[in-house]
């Protein structure tokens, strides 16, 4: 990608006033735009971005065998389930946390399963473990933050350690990640589906990990096979994206209309706002938007899909 093609892109980043936008490619930053300059040094909130993470450090917890495989019911670190009125919560696994298909019924963004709701309790992870079923576990995706608290607490309890405490030994200091805040439950134990605040540049060594099958400077941090596992399509999601949902991250494709059936597909963490850690891998791509300027009940403008994706298109050609 030249400069001179990134100019359409950096009039719309300004016009839309986005917060920062950071294109890397073959491993070299081809765009670093940042609204204002201190923008680059400010940690921001990711939010569900966070969920990524989380699937990041329980995929690291899963190749060390701190926490068992996928298959595993999550009986095993909430036995009060086995209290539960409706048997099938016995059958809810790690996996299905991790694809959000555990089959609760949820409304993730209002009313009385919701986020909001759990987050004014004083206990989310029963909140959470309360809720009736409307699916058979495995079989819907529906988001949830709840599905993520229960990780969150799932990794606590199975390393000994705080979430945040794992996460700078096992990911952020070796991704030279030295400075971030992430909130916690009434608990005490970090947020699984929002509330960690980074600076876009450690967004972007994240997204780099994953573009790199989980090495990081010539040492494996995540299994190949495990990043292959938890970025691949599991379950098809309309809300709040239509695409698919893998572990804790949605993959989705665009098409390449010069070759009939070509899709391009990549993965991507997606935060509330317009926050976005986008992984192409057929192109060695990174890309990192964050967005704090947005019209409540209007969805933000899909930048890499409005207006990346042609370039890229443009540039392959």
């Amino acid at each position: 990608m030249k400069s001179l093609e990134l100019k359409p892109l950096i009039h719309v980043l300004n016009e839309l006033e986005t917060r920062s936008c950071l294109i890397e490619q073959q491993g070299n930053m081809i765009m670093d735009y940042y609204r204002e300059p201190q923008i680059a040094n400010q940690l921001y909130k990711i939010n569900s971005c966070t969920k990524s993470v989380i699937s990041a450090l329980v995929s690291i917890a899963m190749d060390q065998q701190l926490v068992p495989k996928p298959e595993t019911p999550i009986l095993e670190f909430f036995p009060q389930l086995a209290k539960d009125s409706d048997p099938r919560k016995r059958d809810i696994t790690i996996e299905h946390l991790l694809t959000m298909s555990a089959g609760f019924n949820w409304t993730e963004f209002g009313g009385q399963n919701s986020f909001p709701t759990m987050s004014k309790t004083s206990d989310w992870v029963q909140f959470v473990l309360s809720q009736p079923l409307s699916d058979i576990p495995g079989t819907r995706m529906e988001y949830s933050s709840g599905c993520s608290q229960l990780l969150a607490t799932l990794l606590r309890s199975a390393s000994g350690q705080a979430v945040a405490e794992f996460a700078e030994e096992q990911l952020f200091q070796p991704l030279g990640i030295d400075n971030y805040h992430w909130e916690t439950d009434p608990q005490g134990t970090h947020t699984g589906g929002f509330g960690l605040h980074l600076r876009p540049l450690d967004m972007l060594k994240f997204g780099r990990l994953y573009l790199n099958e989980g090495s990081w400077e010539g040492r494996q941090i995540i299994q190949t096979e495990t990043v292959r596992y938890s970025t691949r399509p599991f379950l098809p999601a309309s809300k709040p994206q239509k695409a698919y949902y893998g572990c804790h991250w949605w993959a989705s494709s665009f098409s390449d209309e010069r070759e009939t059936g070509t899709e391009i597909d990549y993965f991507y963490a997606l935060g509330f706002g317009g926050q976005y850690i986008i992984v192409v891998p057929s192109y060695d791509l990174v890309v990192v938007l964050t967005a704090d300027k947005f019209k409540k009940k209007q969805n933000p403008v899909d930048i890499f899909r409005q207006y990346l994706v042609p370039l890229l298109l443009q540039e392959n050609a």
